[in-house]
């Protein structure tokens, strides 16, 4: 066994890419995250995963950005992504396009996200970093997922649990 890297590393991303497609197509909609690492992760993991399109809401900082530039690694540059204001104007919108609107959030009503039944267009929704998603939102999207928690901390960093849900989404159903 030996690390892949260079044009190793690119072929089997590629053959594997060929052999396994999406077959979800996924949206993000960041509402009011407000530190720029946080961001600058979402695009790393949303280009990984192979997200189709962001929206940035509220008072989410854009790109151009040092710190979501540092982060994300150049992302904003590859994954397409659009500035919002108003959540709730962007969820219409969104849900126009067809998508099915997924909070990721804690709330009495939410199922784990493992088993969940994600639409082929489905549009996962993060809110701020202490507050979550507004009650407003939350309104306005279909459903809710939460990722249960084991240990003493109830929540994870919105980066990392948005990761974790994009990618159950691409290997748990069917897409692996």
């Amino acid at each position: 066994m030996k690390p892949l890297i260079g044009t190793d590393l690119k072929r089997f991303l590629r053959d594997y890419k060929r052999a396994h497609p999406p077959t979800h197509d996924l949206a993000v909609l960041l509402q009011s995250i407000e530190y720029p690492a946080n961001v600058g992760s979402i695009f790393r993991a949303a280009d990984g995963a192979g997200v189709s399109q962001m929206v940035l809401t509220g008072i989410t900082p854009t790109p151009p950005n040092p710190t979501i530039e540092k982060v994300g690694r150049y992302k904003s540059l590859r994954v397409p992504w659009r500035y919002e204001k108003e959540p709730l104007q962007a969820i219409s919108q969104l849900k126009a396009e067809g998508y099915q609107m997924v909070a990721v959030e804690l709330t009495d009503t939410a199922v784990p996200y493992h088993q969940y039944d994600y639409a082929q267009k489905t549009c996962l929704v993060v809110g701020h970093e202490d507050h979550g998603v507004t009650k407003a939102t939350l309104a306005a999207c279909d459903t809710a997922v939460f990722l249960p928690m084991y240990g003493k901390g109830q929540s994870l960093n919105v980066h990392v649990a948005l990761s974790i849900v994009l990618y159950h989404i691409r290997t748990a159903n069917g897409e692996q």
